[in-house]
Order: C-alpha cells, then structure tokens, then sequence
C-alpha cells in the first residue's frame, strides 16, 4: 500500500505541532477530541512539560456530540474556562472526528470571541498531517492576528520556527541568539522558545527574518506580505553558518528573500550519501558538508511541508516506500536512529536524533 508504513514510525501529527508552537505564548488551546487522547499532544510530544505547565485542553467529545452535533457543549465548556483562566488568546483544533463531520471552527471562534472578549482562532488540523503543518499553521496565525506595524530597526531579526520538535538540545534558543548576536544582529522575538507574545507582537520592527525551519514560512510569507520583512531560510551548521550570516545581512540591506539552505548547494548528489529529515535542517546541514568538503550530499525530506526548500537532486519521500527508493545506493545516511532497518546492506549510519521522528527515545527524558 503506497504511503503506508511497515517499518518506521511516522513524525509527530499536526495537532502536536500546533501545541507545541503555541506552548508557551500565554494561550487557551482547546483540541476538540475525545478525551484521553490528549495525552499523545502534550506529554509524548512536548518536553517542556517537565519544567512547566500550559493550557492545553481536550474537549472530551462524545460519540453523541459527534453525531449530533451539540457545537453549544463545546463554546460553553470553552468560554467558562477562558473568563476563568483568562488566556491571553484562544486557539481551537481539532482531531479527525470534527473534520469529518464538518464542524465550523471559524464560526465556533467568533462566537467564542464575542462572549469572551479574547482573541479567538482557529488552527486548522485534522490529524492526518505532520507536525510541519500544525506548527506552521498556527505560527501564521499569530503573524496574522497579532503583529502591529511598526518602523523597521536596523539590525534586528526574528527567528522563526523553534520548537522542540526539531530543536530537542536545551540548549538550542541560546545558540541560535548567539548565532545572531555573532552575525551582528539584535533578536526581536524567538518564535516559539524564550518569547513572549508581547515580543512577538512587536516582530514587523524587524530588518530580517531567519527561518530556522519549515514551520516558520508561513509566518515568515505573511510578515514579508504585510510589512515587507525579508526573511532568510537556513539553520546554522559547521561551515555553513558564515554563509548564512552573510546572507542575513545581504537580506537586510536588500529587502530580497534568500534560501541559502538549497541555492549554495552547487555539488551534484549521486545518492551514496544523504541526510534525512526536515528540509531546513537537512539542507542546511548538507550545505555545510559541501562547504566543508565533503562531496555532494542528497537531502531526503521526509516532512510534508517543502516550500521549495528542495534541489533538483533532492527527493521528497511521501511514506516508507519513497524512503527507501531514496536510500536503495546510499553508502553513508545520516538520519534519525529509527530509520537503521530501511537502510541499505552495507550502508553506514550517522545517527542524528530528530523528536519530531523518534520521541523521547532521541531525548531522554528524566521527570
């Protein structure tokens, strides 16, 4: 069965992702699902509750609500939490259940907001895509709803597209500040890890937007569309992070977009050596290989979201098939541990742990 898998676990869903984008902004997020589920957003896909708590609830829905469609239980349960807990937003999303039976999230949020008096939206997920897409979505949802237009400053940025899904070292926020800080730029906000929604709001003074992964482009267009910040598309890696400097502040003073994570990878990839992940990471990653000798290395995107992040030499592979058509000449991978068994005869493993892939077998975890 195409798309199907066999052997490797499939990334972290949509719902996830838009959890753990919003984990720390203050918010309400309300996934609308049956209960007991909610312990697969939160606890096996969010490490950042060991140190502290969010607002992260589940509906409970009920096969009767389901069928029925009782929308009133859920606006109810929702607005006597929020004029209790006083959230500084709401964010509605959901599960497969809702999706399928066509509930009107965007009209749920306005009534919601109306009754309320906070900010209500929707991050529209259904469970049946990846973290990219969750992440992503309500990443743009905060560009949409709460940056204000400010005068650009020189020499400051935004990171966009931190969480720990594809930044699991604790350490991670401080070292892309520091990378900045280096590149001779001020952070504005650090979207999601280490910002308040206060500092998000103020992201359009920003001269330039570093994308550090897939799931800050959408925030990174929406910002580019309203008020003209260019944003830069790589993560910092050996080598590669002077050129991404560079191109940060080629980007500030030109106004012009740039993705040096896919357009300074000039070296052609026969497929003996690839890297598997997320195409930020990835690209970034073989970017640096090149820059720091090594011959051309092929990225394999193994997330939904791609962007045109991808070269001509690169592969989106759609399920465990495509893995491994992608993987059949490979000599050296460097890949998440899990994906040894789709590997090669003979072929050689660099394990590069990915929690968005692989959980908390990739970070231990001690509560």
């Amino acid at each position: 069965m195409n798309r199907s898998q066999r052997i490797l676990p499939v990334y972290t869903g949509d719902v996830s992702g838009a959890c753990s984008a919003l984990f720390e902004l203050g918010g309400m997020v309300v996934i609308h699902d049956p209960s007991g589920c909610n312990s697969t957003y939160n606890t096996h896909d969010e490490t950042r509750w060991y140190d502290h708590d969010s607002l992260i609830f589940i509906s409970a829905l009920m096969e009767r609500d389901a069928i029925l469609g009782n929308d009133e239980k859920l606006v109810n349960d929702v607005v006597d939490a929020a004029l209790e807990l006083r959230p500084k937003f709401i964010a509605l999303c959901n599960s497969p259940i809702p999706f399928i039976t066509g509930t009107d999230f965007r009209a749920l949020c306005k009534i919601v907001e109306r009754r309320t008096g906070i900010p209500c939206f929707y991050v529209r997920t259904n469970g049946m895509h990846d973290y990219t897409v969750g992440a992503g979505g309500a990443l743009a949802a905060i560009a949409l709803r709460f940056v204000r237009e400010k005068p650009h400053r020189k020499a400051t940025l935004n990171i966009l597209g931190v969480t720990p899904l594809d930044f699991s070292e604790d350490d991670a926020p401080e070292t892309l500040r520091a990378f900045a800080e280096d590149a001779g730029f001020e952070v504005t906000s650090c979207w999601a890890i280490g910002s308040a929604l206060e500092e998000m709001t103020a992201a359009s003074e920003a001269a330039v937007n570093l994308v550090v992964s897939s799931t800050g482009i959408p925030a990174a267009r929406i910002l580019h569309e309203r008020f003209g910040t260019p944003y830069v598309v790589g993560r910092p890696h050996g080598a590669f992070s002077a050129s991404l400097a560079d191109a940060l502040r080629a980007a500030a003073d030109s106004g012009a977009c740039a993705w040096p994570c896919r357009d300074l990878r000039v070296s052609v990839a026969s497929g003996t050596r690839c890297v598997v992940g997320e195409p930020v990471d990835a690209g970034s990653f073989a970017a640096a290989c090149e820059l720091e000798g090594e011959p051309g290395v092929r990225v394999v995107c193994a997330t939904e979201s791609t962007y045109d992040l991808l070269s001509r030499q690169d592969v989106h592979a759609e399920g465990e098939e495509d893995v491994e058509a992608a993987l059949a000449h490979a000599e050296l991978v460097y890949a998440d541990a899990l994906y040894a068994p789709v590997l090669p005869d003979g072929a050689h493993l660099v394990v590069r742990p990915h929690l968005a892939f692989s959980g908390r077998m990739a970070k231990p975890i001690v509560s």
